[in-house]
């Protein structure tokens, strides 16, 4: 697959090393195992090392060459320690900041604000959040982004012919609403947020060979509905070519006018993405989460994600119904974004 091509000679030109939080799990295992052997990329695992030594032993894998750390017993701690303390000053005190580093997913993505490692990939057992917040409160958001997001990268072979396109917000962003100060001010639109989601995916869709087409979803088409997020949809595709004016984007759509050249023809026929979409964006995340998984499980596509969107470093949640292969793929994804 061509996406997997690039991110493998991305990290056979720069060996990467990538931590995963959770180092007993054997899916988390198996997939350092085979990561190990083919020399891709160098591996830490958290946890305790006898726990995950014997792990590895019964599930058969082979993770001699891994690096374990446990945030227990870790020398560099305190140094840990003081850099949180800094980061989070004034928010939390050195006990807070001591306690949450003896998890594995505060001590993880430290090990990747410190240099450490170069990308984290959780989130087999944890929780979206659990993997989110401590990305946000330590290595935070790059700059022009105001917010996190993801997308999925989904990937079929139809007709002899490869096909992939991305979705997004599918995992992170419940809703968009106005930003208020507290005066009650207006800082940032829901448009603005659901354009800085379609601005950023197009970004992670070209990154994986896709030439964006940004279709932006309602259960409208060019104000043919009212109510809901017609509104909203709208509007953001209006703030993203303010984002990005070389960016092809265009909606508000329902998704048959966005993938069906014969009801593009019908419906807006002088767009330049309706009838032909591969980048998807969705107005609320019950919608974009169904999206991707009816595209998996009726339409045939491999999904892979959720990859996370606009944080200062690759750090990428796993879904915790994965599988062996899955968090491979994934890791992969994340440390050749590095």
């Amino acid at each position: 697959m061509a996406m997997f091509d690039k991110l493998l000679a991305n990290l056979k030109a720069s060996k990467k090393t990538i931590v995963f939080t959770e180092g007993t799990d054997a899916r988390i295992l198996s997939a350092a195992d085979r990561l190990l052997k083919e020399e891709l990329m160098g591996v830490i695992l958290c946890g305790e090392p006898g726990e995950v030594k014997k792990a590895a032993a019964d599930g058969g894998f082979d993770i001699e060459k891994a690096t374990i750390l446990d945030p227990l017993g870790y020398d560099g701690m305190e140094e840990l320690v003081a850099k949180m303390v800094e980061i989070r000053k004034g928010k939390m005190t050195e006990d807070e900041c001591r306690d949450l580093l003896k998890k594995s997913n505060y001590f993880g993505t430290m090990l990747v604000k410190m240099g450490k490692a170069d990308a984290l990939l959780g989130g087999a057992t944890y929780s979206t959040a659990d993997t989110v917040r401590p990305a946000l409160q330590i290595v935070k958001t790059k700059k022009g982004s105001s917010l996190v997001s993801s997308s999925f990268i989904l990937f079929r072979e139809k007709d002899g012919k490869d096909e992939t396109i991305a979705m997004g917000d599918c995992a992170i962003n419940l809703r968009y609403e106005d930003k208020l100060d507290k005066e009650g001010n207006v800082v940032q639109t829901g448009a603005q947020q659901l354009a800085e989601v379609a601005v950023e995916t197009a970004r992670t869709a070209a990154f994986f060979g896709i030439d964006p087409k940004v279709a932006v979803l309602s259960f409208s088409t060019y104000g043919s509905g009212k109510g809901g997020t017609v509104q909203l949809s709208h509007d953001a595709v209006i703030e993203a070519r303010k984002l990005d004016p070389e960016l092809t984007i265009d909606g508000e759509f329902q998704f048959d006018a966005a993938v069906s050249a014969e009801v593009a023809k019908t419906k807006c026929p002088d767009s330049k993405v309706a009838g032909q979409a591969n980048t998807f964006i969705f107005p609320m995340i019950e919608a974009g989460n169904i999206g991707y998984k009816i595209a998996q499980r009726l339409g045939g596509f491999e999904a892979y994600g959720p990859i996370l969107q606009g944080l200062n470093a690759p750090i990428n949640d796993l879904s915790r119904g994965c599988n062996a292969e899955e968090v491979y793929k994934m890791a992969i994804i994340t440390a050749g974004m590095a």
